[in-house]
Formats: C-alpha cells, structure tokens, sequence
C-alpha cells in the first residue's frame, strides 16, 4: 500500500510509551502541554490493558506476524550471513525503510519486566493481534490522519537497551533546568503565543533532530539511505531533514545543527557514526539536550529488509547516565516518502499569533465594560466537539 503523508499541525506521537502488559488499542492524542518534539509522546490507547487474544483473533494473523520479526532475520537464523557490498565493496545498507514496525514497543520497558529483552510467548501474541488490529482499522475505517502501522511484530520489551533494564536514566538537575525553561512552548501548551519562538521547532516544520529515526510517529516514518564511497546520506521523511554523514576523518565543523556534524566509518558490516556539534534546541529524551550531546550509532543490516539501528545518548549535561536505544528500520510494501512540505507550520505561526492577539482585545474590552475577563480556550483537537460549537465541512468549502 502507497503511504500518503499529509501534513498537518497534528501532534505527533513518539510512540514510546509505558504499557501495562505492553499492547493497546491504539493512538490517542498527546498529554495537555505535552511537547510535539521528541520525548515519550502522549502514548498508544491511553495505556489500557493487554487481554489475552483469542484463538480466533491468533488465526487471523498474516504470517509476518506469528513470530517474533527479529527471529525472521536473515543474520538471527545465520549468524554466518552477509549483507550485500556495494560496487567499490562496501556493505549496502542503501534503500527506503520505515520505523512502523515500532509501533506500540514501549521506549521505557515496563518495571515488572526487569532485564527481560523479548516478550514471553502470549505477550507477544497480545502485541501482535493488537497491531494487525490497529493496521486493519487504520485501512478500512480511519481517516489518513491517523496511525501508519508497519507489517511485521517484533518481540522487544523496550527500545532502550541499555542500561540493562531498558530504562532512560533520570534527567538531572542542568537537564530538569533546560525542561522547565522550555515548558508551556508549543501548540498543545496551550500557554501564550506572544513571538514566533512560543512555537516549537517542529510546529514551525523546523526539525525534530536526531530522535527522527529512534520511534514511530503517527506517520511519516520513511527513512532514505544513499551511499557513495565517501559519505552516507540518511533522510527523514517526517520535517525532511538530511544527514551527510562523512566517511573520514576530516576536522568537525565549528556550526552546530539540529542533528549534529557526523562523521562515520565501517566496522565490519556495520556503519558507526559519532556526532557531536549539536544545538540545545532539540531533545531524545524527556528534556532538551545540552550542547555537549555526543552520539554514537551503529547501523547493519541483519536482512534483505531489515536495517538495525542501535544509538547511544551521552549527555552528561541532561542525564545521569549513557543509555542506548534500538530500533529497525524495516521495507514495507510499497512504500516511498512523499515530501512534507508542512505549509501549515507556516500558517500556524501567523494563525496562532493572530489568534492571541484577538483574545488580547476581547480581555481588555470586558475589562473597559466591567465585565469578567473570557477565560482562555482549552481546546483539545482530537477530542468531540463541545457542545453547541460550530461545526465546518472544509471538504465543501464551508
């Protein structure tokens, strides 16, 4: 199936989220104030709890989803297993992938799990009946603003690997400073739009940084690799945004960048990659990152369809520790990125702007009438209209 990526200045939704028994619903909408850009997201299906799937819903799963997807691996069943060279004999990590098959894996795994890695049998059946559920639904009953799902279900317990209980070390006190000072900036702060800076980066389709390959958003997840013998394109579909990653050992450049000034190189079949050069501006985690962020990534290929991407965070400016996550990034049928253009951002900024400015006016003639201020909208786009509001079909030009 061909993915359509609309944009729209709806939340997206870093799928990583703490599961009762690690299977949900489906997505729902961002936690109140909650920030588009990075972070643990406002969670699949508002976290409700895993059942045991039935022997009728096990029966309807697609193969690709019987087992464990890290199990199917060209490089799990042959350790012995090489990925294909490129014509001057690099290993070929080239082609569009997709991070859908992440959906719903927890970046934090569960507490009660411990060191557990890989799901016990009849989890993993409940995560994979719960996602060929969200995937049929999201086909046949919702609209395309909702949820990609990707084909395969992996087994993992968490993204983060490391520490060993999967767990993102707690953000420390310069960390915990960056976050309240950036608290209440974004469209779903729901606080005041004074200058285009109360927007966030990724509501003015700006960047997400270097978090765009670690989870799943709600869509937008095409991942594009090139490769020449002297440097590693990757680009996100989601904001578009391009990595140059050079194969030498040339001095970092002195500009920092969203993403970061990367340089990588081979170790056996795998590409690694230190950045550093980064803006405090963007986070992987529950805080902005400091400018002192160092990352290390190392990505194989471990099948003709499968790319693992495995990153460490070293922030001693925002986390107590180190930490590592995994992801795969996996083909999926049909699927190549669409440009996100992401106009709305564009409008969002003069939108919202414009819309604090009408509520400026309204305060301050109540209070020249001697009437109460209004109070301020606290609007949720996801949810039912309130009652008695307007209603618009935009698709009539009403």
């Amino acid at each position: 199936m061909i993915r359509r990526t609309w944009m729209l200045s709806a939340a997206v939704l870093l799928a990583a989220t703490p599961l009762t028994l690690l299977a949900q619903e489906g997505e729902g909408p961002p936690r109140a104030g909650a920030q588009r850009q990075g972070g643990q997201g406002g969670g699949p299906g508002g976290g409700q709890q895993a059942r045991p799937p039935t022997a009728e819903e096990i029966a309807q799963l697609p193969e690709a989803r019987r087992i464990p997807a890290e199990q199917a691996a060209a490089l799990y069943k042959n350790p012995n297993w090489k990925a294909p060279r490129t014509s001057w004999g690099h290993p070929s990590i080239e082609g569009t992938y997709s991070t859908d098959d992440m959906r719903g894996i927890p970046r934090d795994r569960p507490q009660a799990l411990g060191t557990q890695e890989s799901l016990a049998q009849e989890q993993f059946l409940a995560r994979a009946v719960q996602q060929n559920t969200g995937a049929t639904r999201a086909a046949t009953t919702e609209t395309f603003l909702r949820n990609e799902w990707g084909t395969r279900t992996f087994g993992f317990t968490s993204l983060i690997v490391d520490p060993p209980d999967g767990r993102q070390p707690p953000i420390n006190d310069a960390g915990r400073a960056r976050q309240q000072a950036s608290a209440g900036r974004g469209t779903f702060a729901n606080d005041r739009f004074d200058a285009f800076e109360d927007f966030s980066l990724y509501d003015r389709c700006i960047g997400r940084g270097i978090s765009n390959g670690m989870n799943a958003a709600i869509y937008g997840n095409g991942i594009r690799i090139a490769q020449s013998p002297e440097a590693v394109s990757i680009t996100y579909e989601m904001i578009h945004e391009t990595r140059v990653i050079l194969l030498n050992d040339k001095p970092y450049p002195e500009i920092a960048q969203f993403t970061g000034n990367a340089r990588g190189h081979w170790e056996g079949d795998t590409l690694v990659v230190e950045s550093r050069g980064f803006q405090d501006r963007t986070t992987v985690g529950g805080a902005p990152n400091s400018v002192n962020l160092r990352t290390t990534e190392r990505i194989r290929r471990v099948d003709p369809e499968m790319i693992e991407y495995r990153i460490t965070i070293n922030d001693p400016d925002t986390y107590t520790a180190p930490f590592t996550v995994r992801t795969m990034w996996t083909t999926q049928p049909g699927y190549y990125p669409y440009e996100y253009s992401c106009h709305e951002g564009n409008f969002a900024v003069g939108g919202g702007l414009a819309g604090e400015r009408a509520l400026d006016r309204q305060a301050a003639e109540a209070i020249a009438a001697g009437k109460p201020v209004p109070p301020r909208p606290r609007n949720n786009i996801y949810g039912d209209p309130e009652e008695g509001a307007q209603v618009f079909d935009i698709n009539r030009g009403e």
